[in-house]
């Protein structure tokens, strides 16, 4: 059974990020970007700043306990000529400003492969900064730092690509997005395997010719979850091998990189354990046994509304139609998952 209420109550109130700590990091952004722009050295260099990743993409999830939640942006900046014989001078640059700024000097900062990064007290959240360029040719890239090269991009590409796939799902596929990251990040189920993968690959499964063949294929949440899932563990089972994953933006990036052969593996094997679960699930036709079966898999926070409208124990368990948003976000960017 579907259990329609239990997973918008359990969306709300146990997988999302909260409006607050949205609130929040946007501000600590807005903050950052301005102490970036107001450097007298950076800031002729910068041109804007571009939301990335689940943050913009709405995918964001409340982080496990004691752990952080991040949100990415790019940095556009000019294209520096002079630079181009070491492009990590364009992280450089952006790292030595908050090195030095009063603000973030004594705060966790650093570098990594592609962005500065700043960890804010009590691990509660930290910001990655993207250094991003678009060419004088028109091609768009950020810096692979420990290979000293750039590396393609188009972060507005993938937000249509991500737009156009959600909106064949009468936006399930971010809310299936949010619900496997969540297996991942809180029932560590398939660790090793990077948000961008799970975005990519999820919103890769989802056709339009799938509604037309099945009419109300992605109809509600949980039959979405069932779908996709089924359809990801498909497709996984016939790649025995880890499979090249290209960016469906057609940047000409390859996202495959950030799998081993052992992580892909166990990524596969964990979808295939987990789509079996989830078919258990929404096929049980017994409401008390299904609710436990999806509490099995998404853990016992999984639970009616406390106001729930139905007179139903088990509220709109085999209610079929368009889930209603959450709410959470009040906001929408544009920016590629990360």
């Amino acid at each position: 059974m579907k259990h329609t209420s239990y997973f918008d109550n359990f969306l709300k109130n146990v997988v999302n990020l909260s409006q607050f700590r949205l609130d929040v990091l946007e501000s600590r952004v807005e903050s950052i970007y301005n102490a970036l722009k107001a450097d007298p050295v950076l800031g002729p260099r910068i041109i804007k700043k571009i939301p990335q990743g689940s943050w913009p993409q709405r995918t964001i999830i409340s982080p496990q306990n004691g752990k952080a939640f991040d949100g990415d942006f790019m940095l556009q900046m000019k294209e520096e000529p002079e630079w181009q014989s070491d492009l990590r001078r364009y992280g450089d640059a952006v790292y030595n400003v908050l090195h030095n700024h009063s603000d973030y000097k004594n705060m966790k900062h650093g570098r990594k492969c592609r962005c500065i990064y700043v960890q804010y007290a009590n691990n509660a959240m930290h910001v990655d900064i993207v250094p991003y360029v678009i060419k004088s040719d028109g091609t768009q890239h950020i810096i692979d730092r420990d290979n000293k090269r750039w590396e393609p991009t188009n972060p507005s590409g993938f937000t249509t690509w991500m737009q156009e796939k959600d909106k064949i799902t009468g936006g399930n596929l971010r809310k299936v997005i949010r619900l496997l990251k969540f297996l991942r990040d809180h029932k560590n189920s398939f660790t090793g395997t990077k948000s961008i993968l799970i975005t990519t690959l999820l919103g890769e499964r989802v056709e339009e010719w799938r509604k037309i063949v099945t009419p109300g294929y992605y109809s509600d949440l949980p039959t979405a979850l069932l779908q996709i899932v089924s359809d990801l563990d498909e497709w996984l089972q016939n790649q025995p091998y880890k499979p090249s994953i290209q960016d469906p933006s057609r940047s000409g990036a390859t996202f495959d990189h950030r799998w081993s052969p052992e992580t892909y593996g166990y990524f596969r094997d964990r979808i295939h354990v987990h789509a079996a679960e989830i078919k258990d699930a929404y096929n049980e036709t017994d409401a008390e046994t299904s609710v436990a079966k999806w509490q099995s898999l998404f853990g016992d926070k999984f639970q009616a509304p406390a106001t729930s409208s139905s007179s139903s124990k088990y509220g709109a368990a085999g209610a079929v139609g368009a889930d209603s948003d959450d709410g959470t976000w009040s906001s929408s960017r544009s920016g590629r998952a990360g």
